[in-house]
């Protein structure tokens, strides 16, 4: 049971402190900034958490150190901002009234031309510029990932984030860190550790003041709507318009943001975002690196979640396949009961999954590769960055001493109504040498194991095909030898 109760959120924005009471579930962090505060510099392009003309900065104290991420104000709801400090453009010039480096940049090296886009790119580099003194190309375009600009092109931007770099923030400079230590204690003052309840004419809002509380909140309310990073659930709001209330926020719980590494494997509590897991689970698996910077853009990766990405049971999520050939176990909780199952076993069919009324993701435990393993993933997508997967395939394999496929583990996302194993490509390949004759038998044996549909993003032609090539593909990663590839029935018929 929470300690203690209170009935509005309080947050700082730029330089006030707010307190909200009495709003709806489904208001986002960009409707109030324009509608209710008149602060317009933000502006809405696509609604979806795409085109990044919303970003703002969100900061947030995580064990004892304030740190500000770049999120998307469209998809991002009021009611998740207790206890954070809020930072539009209107902010990020400086103390005397200057504009800040990031913004300066951008006028000297023409970083802007319609300047629909400019305040969110200004938001995503000055995040970069207070996180990074010295950042390389590939640093600054993955920053810019979640930023659309079809006006000037990129790169006089990427000049410009270059050119700031040369400029170290400090009290002078920036508010931010001028204000960091006054920042820092209103924070902590604000996190009180209540349960908050919203009531409003168009529902309610919770924000359970503990794990526990989570645990009973919900095992009260099975009906509600869960919401950790909201990447997925805001779009339920923006584009179909659907009722969510009541909604049970879990993005400023600590203890869902538990990471454990060890020799073992690494353990990600189901709060932890893609930004805050990428370090630990590359460090074990650096296969996934490329994977994890496609996961949206930086925005997206700060608000989502590992556990929300596998809650919400999509076919297309980009984490499952890789963690379901890893091996991974999701905990899951309901009340003070907890169990765990093998995750491939969570995801039932489309839009079901082995998840009772009022039981929630905890966790989910990625056991370490054997050593010797071959493991990798893919992502098949009409752009490469900040796109949904047509298909994502992961491919785990061990092999004994004699050159025999040992074990195989092939997951897919996108060619089925769940994320699933291929359970007759891996027969094929098990207890057979890891050569071409076997590969090709696998390739084959996969029209067993998927019936894929065709969409807007593939055809299922498309879908078999990219999958039995990227089989070859892991094959010829991890054989060390070319082979002659034959065309596939399907490419020869087209």
């Amino acid at each position: 049971m929470a300690q203690s109760h209170r009935s509005s959120i309080r947050f700082l924005l730029n330089d006030q402190q707010i307190e909200l009471s009495g709003f709806a579930p489904d208001l986002t962090l960009l409707d109030w900034l324009r509608l209710d505060r008149r602060l317009t510099g933000t502006k809405e392009g696509c609604a979806e958490g795409d085109c990044g003309a919303c970003t703002v900065l969100v900061g947030r104290i995580d064990n004892g150190v304030l740190a500000y991420e770049t999120v998307n104000a469209c998809i991002r709801f009021v009611g998740s901002l207790d206890a954070t400090h809020v930072v539009t453009i209107e902010y990020l010039n400086r103390p005397d009234g200057a504009l800040s480096a990031v913004q300066q940049a951008m006028v000297d090296h023409h970083g802007s031309q319609c300047g629909f886009c400019t305040p969110g790119i200004v938001a995503s580099l000055h995040a970069l510029w207070l996180a990074e003194p010295n950042p390389s190309d590939a640093d600054i375009e993955r920053q810019l990932q979640g930023n659309l600009c079809r006006c000037t092109g990129y790169e006089p931007i990427v000049k410009a984030a270059t050119a700031a770099a040369s400029t170290i923030p400090d009290a002078e400079n920036d508010r931010l860190v001028a204000a960091y230590d006054q920042t820092v204690a209103a924070l902590t003052e604000l996190a009180d550790g209540a349960r908050v309840t919203i009531e409003s004419e168009h529902g309610t809002t919770y924000l359970p003041a503990d794990l526990d509380d989570l645990a009973e909140l919900y095992a009260a309310h099975p009906e509600a709507t869960i919401v950790a990073g909201s990447t997925d659930v805001g779009l339920w709001v923006t584009k179909h318009m659907r009722d969510i209330s009541p909604v049970i926020h879990l993005g400023h719980l600590d203890a869902l943001k538990a990471m454990t590494i060890e020799a073992e494997g690494v353990t990600l509590g189901a709060g932890v975002s893609y930004t805050a897991a990428r370090a630990a689970l590359t460090s074990m698996f650096p296969q996934m690196e490329e994977l994890w910077d496609r996961i949206g853009g930086e925005q997206v990766r700060n608000m989502g979640t590992v556990g929300g990405n596998i809650a919400n049971g999509s076919p297309i999520g980009d984490t499952p396949p890789p963690l379901i050939a890893l091996g991974a176990s999701v905990t899951l909780r309901h009340g003070a009961t907890r169990r765990s199952l093998p995750l491939e076993e969570f995801f039932i069919t489309y839009g079901k999954q082995d998840r009772k009324p009022g039981e929630f993701v905890e966790s989910v435990a990625v056991p370490a590769l054997d050593d010797g393993a071959f493991f990798a993933v893919y992502k098949i997508s009409k752009r490469r960055d900040e796109d949904i997967s047509a298909l994502c395939g992961a491919f785990h394999v061990t092999l004994d001493d004699d050159g025999q496929v040992a074990s195989a583990r092939i997951a897919f996302g996108g060619m089925a109504g769940t994320p699933k194993r291929a359970s007759a490509t891996e027969a094929a390949l098990t207890g057979q040498p890891w050569a071409w004759d076997s590969i090709e038998a696998a390739r084959l044996a996969m029209s067993q194991d998927y019936q894929p549909l065709s969409d807007w993003r593939a055809s299922a032609d498309y879908r078999m095909v990219s999958a039995q090539n990227l089989m070859i593909r892991f094959f010829l990663e991890t054989c060390g030898a070319p082979v002659r590839i034959q065309r596939h029935p399907a490419m020869a018929e087209a």
